[in-house]
């Protein structure tokens, strides 16, 4: 049957839907009537496929324990996914499931490190990394990314490397490619952090769930860019951010090291979860299977609303800075060039452009005077946020 949700042009309505991204506006401490462009999520219809696989397990009428094995066509959907799109052969003993990359974070610092320990981040970066590590009872350390003046980030690997000793570092969370700055890691760029880390015998957890929206360069998955890499590394995906099904909450780990995998999973377990969600496995599996159709449509009308975001920030706001990500659908806009304090930038998003935006200081002191605006969404809702930015500047 042919895929029927490819109209990204059409607004849909979610308020009054239990929805984090409009309807808890006001108990987060925001003005209710804000336009929200911040949570990662997007505001596009799903695949019809996976539309078709919910609405099959809900006629059924049976809502059970759930679980995968061998043979089922789950692991095969996932692992084709995996091996078309880039290329990365996953062995189904590698396989974990958990309800969330973060969950998997969670698990992945009490199994790679002690009470106490240091885990290594690159700020700015996706805040719940420095939570969860914090909330996990270790000690969060940032070697900062450099910000060039014309808008790009780099790694300092002397900095990264000098941290990892003095701090004896047990855990590198990698974000890859990176959220907020859109960095799309080289493979050079990969090949000296995993040294450095081999080095060290830091455990590395690569987050890697938006590795289906790259606009420029080219991903590496960071456990097979050396044989050695899979000893130490836990790659985390999931279909939540490529097929807009982050509700049902399904991501698939990989984690090649037996021991390493032990570990893990006697975390997951203490957690207390056992099986994942049924609809969250049905939705991924016929994303796996049949979304490529709706796939490449969503990616190539995200990719033109950041080019038309690029030329307004540009044409429109010349106190902002807009630098094109190489990754994901989220766009990184610099407002120091407002000459504005946080608190004043703030009060310029929300209270004067009723924006909900994520700010930059939540992911680290270094994103201060940044906001991070999510663009998966209807090109009138993007244009309208734009233009609400250029009317109150």
């Amino acid at each position: 049957m042919p895929e029927r949700n490819l109209n990204f042009d059409e607004v849909v309505d979610r308020k009054n839907t239990k929805c984090l991204k409009y309807d808890f506006a006001v108990r987060r401490g925001l003005p209710e009537d804000v336009l929200p462009l911040w949570v990662a999520d997007m505001d596009f219809r799903t695949s019809s496929y996976i539309q078709d696989a919910i609405t099959e397990i809900a006629r059924h009428n049976i809502y059970g324990y759930t679980n995968v094995q061998r043979g089922d066509g789950f692991f095969e959907a996932v692992s084709g996914w995996m091996k078309r799109h880039h290329d990365f052969d996953v062995k189904p003993e590698w396989h974990v499931i958990t309800p969330g990359v973060c969950f998997a974070i969670s698990a992945a610092v009490r199994a790679a490190s002690e009470p106490g320990d240091a885990v290594i981040i690159q700020q700015p970066v996706y805040y719940p990394f420095y939570n969860i590590i914090l909330q996990n009872g270790r000690k969060p350390v940032s070697s900062d990314l450099v910000h060039n003046e014309d808008g790009s980030y780099d790694i300092d690997y002397d900095d990264f490397e000098r941290k990892i000793i003095e701090n004896r570092v047990k855990l590198f969370i990698l974000c890859n490619p990176h959220n907020p700055v859109g960095r799309v890691w080289t493979r050079e760029e990969l090949l000296k952090l995993g040294n450095i880390c081999k080095a060290h015998n830091v455990t590395v957890f690569s987050d890697e769930i938006h590795f289906d929206f790259i606009w420029n360069g080219e991903h590496s998955v960071f456990q097979e860019l050396d044989p050695s890499f899979r000893d130490f590394t836990i790659t985390a995906t999931a279909p939540s951010k490529t097929f807009n099904i982050a509700g049902l909450q399904q991501s698939n780990i990989f984690i090649p090291d037996r021991t390493l995998r032990r570990k893990f999973r006697e975390q997951v377990g203490i957690a207390g979860f056992d099986e994942p969600n049924i609809f969250g496995i049905a939705a991924a599996q016929a994303a796996y299977e049949h979304g490529d159709e709706w796939y490449s449509a969503m990616l190539d009308y995200v990719q033109k609303n950041i080019e038309f975001a690029n030329k307004y920030v540009n044409e429109e706001l010349p106190e902002v800075k807009m630098r094109k990500p190489d990754a994901t659908y989220l766009i990184w806009l610099d407002f120091n060039g407002t000459g504005l304090d946080t608190e004043g930038i703030e009060d310029l998003i929300i209270n004067k452009a009723k924006l909900w935006l994520d700010s930059g200081k939540i992911f680290g002191k270094s994103g201060e005077g940044f906001q991070r605006i999510n663009v998966a969404c209807p090109r009138s809702v993007l244009e309208d946020a734009l233009s609400r930015i250029k009317n109150v500047l």
